[in-house]
């Protein structure tokens, strides 16, 4: 869901690129994709759901929010791009229910571009009518994840949208979203044994 990314979007450009760069470094032999695919997630769908088009019956929010997979777990390259695709999942449900506990989680309590999300999420929610259509983010492609000396892990990846509506409040005038894709340049760190979202920002393609 990438409304709050146009609209509350001049906070999170606002963001030094080297908060997400300093992650990471050219040099590092575990830069590049990760060794190990992860399996598919819910939010990886571009080929099912195209995103020119908005989806024809669009399922209900879940009542809980998805689990961290099996393939997510540790700190390897691999389970950091599947915590990516995890995270994703994370953000469509706090969109869809308003729930933004399980998201918060899995982020740094510093991450502004998280926080930024949830705060909107919060208030403008599918279940609360505040967001209809195909406004579930998909993966299509998650690149170059690399290893910094700082023992976090830089990336970027590719998220597409499909056709969407937001209301900021129950009277104000609808917002038509038309399907568009979009980089996600990503910072994970890690907490414990496992990744979480250091800080994201979102550029239109």
């Amino acid at each position: 869901m990438t409304n709050r990314n146009r609209q509350p979007s001049l906070l999170l450009t606002c963001l030094t690129t080297a908060v997400l760069t300093a992650a990471c470094t050219s040099g590092s032999p575990e830069a590049g994709h990760p060794d190990t695919a992860p399996p598919p997630s819910s939010s990886d769908t571009s080929e099912s759901t195209p995103s020119g088009s908005p989806s024809s019956t669009p399922s209900a929010p879940a009542s809980a929010p998805p689990t961290r997979p099996a393939a997510a777990d540790g700190l390897t390259l691999g389970a950091a791009e599947a915590f990516y695709r995890y995270y994703i999942d994370l953000k469509n449900y706090a969109a869809a229910t308003g729930d933004t506990a399980a998201l918060l989680s899995a982020s740094e309590s510093g991450c502004e571009g998280c926080n930024d999300y949830a705060q909107y999420v919060a208030k403008v929610n599918e279940a609360n009518g505040g967001i209809s259509g195909d406004y579930r983010e998909r993966v299509k492609d998650v690149s170059q994840l690399v290893r910094g000396s700082t023992g976090r892990v830089g990336g970027s990846a590719v998220i597409a949208v499909g056709t969407f509506t937001t209301k900021n409040s129950p009277t104000s005038k609808p917002i038509i979203s038309k399907p568009a894709e979009y980089t996600d340049t990503i910072s994970l760190s890690p907490k414990g044994q496992n990744w979480v979202m250091y800080e994201m920002l979102f550029e239109e393609r």
